[in-house]
């Protein structure tokens, strides 16, 4: 299933997995097992974070796998508590000795928050320039940024993202954002792909997926896949963790695709926190 998954080219001329595995809400001693189910199955993309504390059994199994560390693409983010450069510094420091590697493949900020540390996201962002320019992240990239915090990117420093990961889904669609990074050339990577399981019981979905005999899981990460957005579901199943890499096998019509598009609610859709006022701190 490795060779199935898509390789797509970012700005920085980096290449990165259309489909990767996500570890957000995984118990840290789930974890090991979890990454190292998706491994033998086929994925090649990691996506965990400082918030998340799991980064160090991401490593684990990593290095558990068997694979050389060339193979596997793995993303961490800056824990919101470290936005001042200085801070920013050794918590990327703390995020490679946790993973035990030298090197990320993708480090992003975590959230923008606009509303905290005078709403200076730039200087953040012009210290994770740093670790690329030294090369200890091959790439970098945000989360969570809405237009206006990237055109402040985009007016005040030198580096555009490579990624923008943001929470996308049939019943959001986020396409204004996801609008501005294709005219720009940053990829969306879309979190919450399938809503937490919201929309899998929806009368469309599931229509769609009895069309074509996949489960809506998969039919969801379908849709996703041909918008051209890299997406990373997250399961600890191993079932599921197999269901959802067998998604390169089929396509969806454009009948199809418009019916699960049309499923956006836009604001009323959104999931989790916005980014214009979300300003959550770890303790």
């Amino acid at each position: 299933m490795a060779n199935a998954i898509p390789i797509i080219s970012l700005n920085d001329g980096n290449t990165i997995p259309q489909l990767g595995f996500g570890v957000f809400q995984i118990d840290p001693k789930d974890t090991v097992a979890a990454v190292r189910k998706a491994l033998e199955v086929g994925y090649r993309h990691i996506d965990t974070a400082e918030m998340y504390g799991n980064e160090a059994e991401v490593g684990q199994a990593v290095r558990e796998s068997g694979l050389d560390r060339d193979e596997v693409f793995v993303t961490s983010k800056l824990s919101n508590a470290f936005h001042r450069p200085d801070d920013a510094r050794k918590a990327f420091e703390s995020t490679l000795a946790a993973l035990k590697m030298d090197r990320i493949d993708l480090f992003l900020i975590h959230w923008p928050l606009p509303t905290l540390y005078d709403g200076d996201f730039v200087s953040t962002w012009k210290t994770l320039a740093e670790f690329q320019r030294d090369g200890r992240a091959r790439s970098i990239g945000v989360s969570n940024f809405q237009v206006p915090h990237l055109e402040r990117l985009a007016a005040e420093a030198d580096v555009v993202p490579a990624v923008n990961q943001v929470e996308v889904h049939p019943y959001f669609g986020n396409e204004e954002v996801r609008a501005y990074g294709h005219r720009h050339n940053i990829l969306t990577e879309a979190w919450s792909p399938i809503a937490q399981g919201k929309v899998l019981g929806d009368p469309t979905v599931v229509d769609v997926a009895e069309q074509v005999g996949r489960t809506p899981a998969q039919v969801v990460l379908r849709w996703h896949v041909q918008r051209g957005d890299i997406i990373f579901p997250k399961s600890t199943t191993p079932e599921r963790i197999e269901e959802n890499v067998r998604i390169f096998d089929f396509e969806l019509d454009d009948a199809a695709m418009e019916r699960i598009t049309g499923l956006d609610r836009g604001e009323a859709g959104r999931q989790g926190g916005h980014p214009d006022t979300f300003d959550y701190l770890p303790a």
